[in-house]
């Protein structure tokens, strides 16, 4: 029987937007699990083992890193991540992942810069760039992994 699976090279990239505290959440927890809001549902049953994770941060406007998907997505209400907005939103659809690239809190990246040159942003007005990382997940496309994903590294490659 023939593998289908894709490539190692082939994977989807998803921005996971979120406040810092959810961010320090998973990273206490050594980037081995990550959930995804309640609304997010369908897109979250899209993730699959191989895809990356983008952790954008809410009011910092920084992109802190890059995990690897290591399983299918689960739900789980055990109280991780937390909404002050919305009591009770648990983040329930979660996956299994893998630090990919995690630089120090120091080397964290300035999103602005980056999304004027990413493709996924141009859907919006330059001088609202922000628009773009409203919500808590979103698919983007590989350039726009490559572009963050090198930027990232030469940050962690400062922070070592």
């Amino acid at each position: 029987m023939a593998d289908i699976r894709p490539a190692a090279d082939q994977f989807n990239t998803y921005i996971v937007v979120g406040g810092p505290d959810n961010f320090a959440r998973t990273r206490d927890l050594g980037f081995t699990m990550h959930g995804v809001k309640s609304t997010r549902r369908k897109m979250a049953g899209g993730i699959r083992p191989g895809d990356r994770l983008i952790f954008y941060l809410t009011g910092r406007k920084q992109f802190a890193g890059i995990a690897r998907v290591t399983s299918e997505m689960f739900e789980d209400h055990a109280p991780v991540w937390s909404n002050p907005k919305k009591p009770g939103e648990d983040y329930p659809y979660r996956v299994r992942i893998q630090p990919e690239i995690i630089p120090d809190e120091a080397h964290y990246i300035d999103a602005q810069p980056l999304a004027q040159r990413m493709t996924y942003t141009r859907k919006w007005p330059v001088e609202n760039w922000t628009l773009a990382f409203q919500g808590n997940l979103h698919l983007v496309p590989r350039d726009d992994y490559e572009l963050i994903a090198s930027s990232l590294r030469e940050a962690a490659s400062i922070s070592v």
